[in-house]
């Protein structure tokens, strides 16, 4: 099989996997809603009740794996580049925006796993479903890689971070959006809220040692690629901001005891800096302005 080959059955599986987080958002908001449908008070027959909620469990299921299908279909884009290419897929703006949407869906279902918190879909998979249809419009093509990042080691594990970063602080982006939507939104109303402080608290926990080692990856390769370990390049300066901001979080999480709406707010805050470091380079250029 060619490469041209290659690539088009994986772009084939990026539509794919784009089809099944939407669909598997979908199935979750049935799920949800379903859930709150009855009236207070109503006392369905038994045998009724059994296969409503048989249904509840098939649904359930499905959801999870069109979720886990959509993974594993980005994972095999991924590697399918990676074996034209010859280096991970974390080249140019196409490839860090699968691979952002693949550390999400990861990040996502390991939440789910972890805190059986299905509800966290509704804030988490349109992120994904939006950098898939982001990536399906930037160029796909396969060319050569500029000379700053010709170190397959340090591109693999700068960017590597940064993506299960970026999925861990979509999973706590999502919790916090939700805990702020929580008096308004009744598809929440059967949920304690403060359930979904302590899971953005958790997942932002696991972003910023990530995001840490991605910061120390980085001045590593940048002494590597242009001899010196820092320079306020745009990108860098907005990982640094990133990086302050969930610090901040965790201290007034710890020290401070912040609970509630001003730690939400720091979360949305902290993801929408995450975001401006991504596509920030568009607007400033700099060393990052391939990526």
């Amino acid at each position: 099989m060619t490469d041209d080959e290659v690539l088009r059955l994986a772009e084939y599986a990026l539509t794919a996997a784009l089809v099944l987080v939407v669909v598997a958002l979908v199935c979750d908001l049935v799920i949800l809603t379903s859930r709150r449908r009855a009236p207070a008070g109503a006392r369905p027959a038994v045998a009724a009740g059994r296969a409503a909620g048989a249904r509840g469990r098939g649904l359930t299921t499905y959801a999870t794996a069109f979720a886990v299908v959509a993974a594993l279909l980005l994972t095999a884009y991924l590697v399918a580049r990676m074996s034209v290419t010859g280096h991970g897929p974390f080249a140019n703006q196409h490839e860090f925006a699968v691979s952002f949407a693949w550390g999400i869906l990861v990040a996502y279902l390991v939440a789910e796993v972890r805190w059986r918190m299905r509800v966290l879909s509704v804030a988490v998979l349109p992120v994904a479903a939006c950098l898939l249809l982001y990536a399906m419009q930037l160029d796909a093509g396969v060319a050569p890689l500029v000379p700053a990042l010709q170190n397959t080691v340090l591109l693999s594990l700068h960017v590597g971070f940064a993506i299960l970063a970026y999925g861990a602080a979509c999973v706590s982006f999502g919790a916090a959006v939700l805990y702020l939507l929580h008096p308004r939104l009744r598809l929440l109303s059967g949920m304690r809220r403060e359930r979904l402080d302590e899971v953005g608290y958790r997942a932002a926990m696991v972003t910023f040692p990530l995001l840490t080692t991605m910061i120390v990856l980085g001045a590593i390769w940048a002494d590597t690629a242009w001899g010196r370990y820092w320079g306020w390049d745009p990108k860098e300066t907005a990982a640094l901001v990133t990086w302050l901001i969930y610090g901040a979080f965790l201290h007034a999480r710890v020290a401070r005891g912040w609970r509630g709406e001003r730690s939400a707010w720091l979360l949305v805050i902290g993801f929408a800096a995450i975001l401006f470091a991504y596509f920030g380079n568009h607007f400033f250029g700099g060393l990052h302005a391939y990526a």
